[in-house]
């Protein structure tokens, strides 16, 4: 089963905290998906990522880029895996057929969006009904990821 976190959004936006995990993903020496809601927010992450920090580099790719095996990251908004990624990112609400395929699975929603947290509370009930292993990740007042009960 694929272990699943939960990441609820409250003190920053996905673009913000988003680059952040991948660096400590890409860290690890683990490859990671990031599935987006559409095309276009799968170009503005790439963007993001080429720019968010003038002081670090983090490898990714789209499919405009190609070479998807060569891409520690791979960002799309297709349910996918070309670069044969251990950990999924979900966006956007997106939503992967094939997240048993996968380690571990990031849950990324907007705590600020009801309409987010709904439908991020029922794919947690389908979930567990799926057997997956499920955490529960909040930003504390500095930022920081804390697990919550």
């Amino acid at each position: 089963m694929t272990d699943i976190g939960f990441y609820h959004l409250t003190r920053s936006s996905l673009v913000q905290a988003l680059p952040r995990l991948l660096e400590k993903v890409h860290a690890s020496g683990a490859r990671a998906v990031v599935m987006t809601g559409s095309e276009e927010r799968s170009g503005a992450l790439d963007a993001i990522l080429w720019t968010y920090d003038q002081d670090a580099f983090l490898p990714h790719g789209t499919a405009r880029d190609g070479n998807a095996e060569d891409q520690p990251v791979w960002i799309t908004h297709q349910d996918e895996n070309p670069n044969g990624a251990s950990i999924l990112v979900l966006t956007d609400g997106a939503v992967s057929a094939r997240i048993g395929e996968f380690a571990r699975c990031l849950e990324m929603f907007d705590g600020n969006d009801e309409e987010a947290v709904q439908a991020a509370r029922a794919r947690w009930k389908s979930y567990a009904a799926a057997g997956h292993r499920l955490t529960y990740w909040q930003q504390t007042p500095a930022g920081r990821w804390e697990e919550k009960d």
